[in-house]
């Protein structure tokens, strides 16, 4: 689907699906279009909405609004994201994995949608389970909205860490990740501890 940019803002958009439904009524088939849209501004903001009305080019305009009103902040470690992790929502489950630069993206046209509004160039992603394209942005999204820097977890527990060991530690991580299939692993388990501390 063609892109479309917001100037005032400087949020691309792009159609991810058109749905089309059919009512038998009376004089014959009534029909109605939903859009799923998802926004960015490929520097770490990223939404989706999905809205239906009589007319394409409506519904894809008020799926837009919902989008721009639902935009999260994501983190990202120079073009790719800072850990492995795999979240579900429905039937869908989708695994993020690091990359090294030059990779690319490795990834269906929904999920490819998603990260390349956030600003991502370098990942690895499986898709698992049930293909459907709203529950896998859900998805998508959610996983994104988990991720956590090094840093960040750091100064939550109120450890100072210098820079050339997060250096350090962002070199290991992507080491881990070879040629990008593989996972950071200390990364992730900070992450997994950092969402245990906030639970307790």
């Amino acid at each position: 689907m063609p892109e479309m940019i917001d100037e005032a803002g400087q949020i691309e958009s792009t159609t991810v699906n058109i749905y089309r439904t059919a009512a038998t009524v009376k004089g014959g088939r009534r029909f109605s279009f939903g859009a799923l849209v998802v926004v960015g501004d490929r520097q770490g903001k990223v939404g989706y909405g999905y809205a239906k009305s009589t007319e394409v080019p409506v519904a894809i305009e008020k799926a837009q609004r919902k989008a721009r009103r639902s935009m999260v902040s994501v983190k990202r470690l120079g073009t790719t994201v800072p850990h492995e992790v795999e979240t579900k929502f429905s039937a869908s489950k989708i695994r993020l994995i690091p990359a090294t630069p030059g990779t690319g993206i490795v990834a269906g046209a929904t999920v490819r949608a998603v990260l390349e509004m956030a600003g991502y160039s370098d990942c690895i992603t499986k898709s698992l389970g049930s293909g459907n394209k709203l529950n896998v942005v859900k998805a998508t999204i959610d996983g994104l909205a988990k991720m956590r820097l090094v840093s960040d977890v750091a100064g939550r527990r109120g450890v100072e860490l210098e820079d050339s060991v997060i250096e350090q530690r962002i070199e290991r991580a992507r080491s881990l990740t070879g040629a990008g299939i593989g996972s950071s692993t200390e990364a992730a388990e900070a992450a997994k501890d950092d969402d245990q501390d906030n639970n307790n």
